[in-house]
């Protein structure tokens, strides 16, 4: 997100909405596109496909916010949410939506830009999270591959858990494959033979 950043703003209100472009104008060199009306939202953000949403929802309803989750797709891109006023449930739906930032109390030119900022950094550190929490447990199942492998090549062979672990990483290098790959594909075949 570097050069200059796409924002849809979704916003029903006129008044409102040029408030807001008039804040991002003020901020920024954004690429701005206004949509006032909510049904139909989750394509047509999809076929804008932006950097960055922000949202002036007043007193959002959970139809909205389902609506708005849909639409937004957390883990696309950053989403940041006005709303005049929230309970707690309304805004733990929010968080759960995938908002990076939910900002009560209204909506104030002065305070978009920090808002703009604030909600890229939590998306690009949830982001990040996402990534090295798929990354654990890619690596967990792998782990768990390869201990069954060296399990059912102790067992068929009849070696140690040193001499199993050595054969599955001779195997991988002679091939040319990831160890996991090997170890999956020796647990398949063993669970196909049972």
């Amino acid at each position: 997100m570097g050069q200059r950043l796409s924002v849809i703003v979704v916003e029903k209100d006129r008044a409102r909405a040029l408030l807001i472009v008039d804040g991002l104008r003020d901020a920024g060199d954004f690429d701005v596109m206004v949509i006032a009306e909510e049904t139909g939202l989750a394509r047509r953000i999809a076929q804008r496909n932006p950097d960055l949403v922000l949202i002036d929802a007043g007193n959002p309803s959970r139809d909205v916010l389902e609506e708005l989750a849909l639409a937004t797709g957390p883990n696309e891109r950053p989403v940041a949410m006005f709303v005049d006023q929230s309970d707690g449930s309304l805004t733990k739906a929010a968080i759960e939506a995938g908002m990076s930032a939910y900002v009560v109390d209204g909506l104030r030119a002065d305070r978009i830009k920090p808002i703009l900022d604030a909600a890229i950094a939590r998306f690009h550190m949830l982001q990040k999270m996402r990534i090295e929490l798929q990354e654990t447990r890619r690596a967990l199942e792998e782990r768990k591959s390869i201990d069954r492998a060296k399990g059912i090549l102790m067992r068929a062979r009849g070696i140690g858990e040193e001499e199993a672990y050595a054969l599955l990483r001779k195997t991988a290098m002679d091939q040319g494959r990831k160890l996991a790959d090997v170890a999956s594909a020796l647990v398949l075949a063993a669970d196909l033979l049972k």
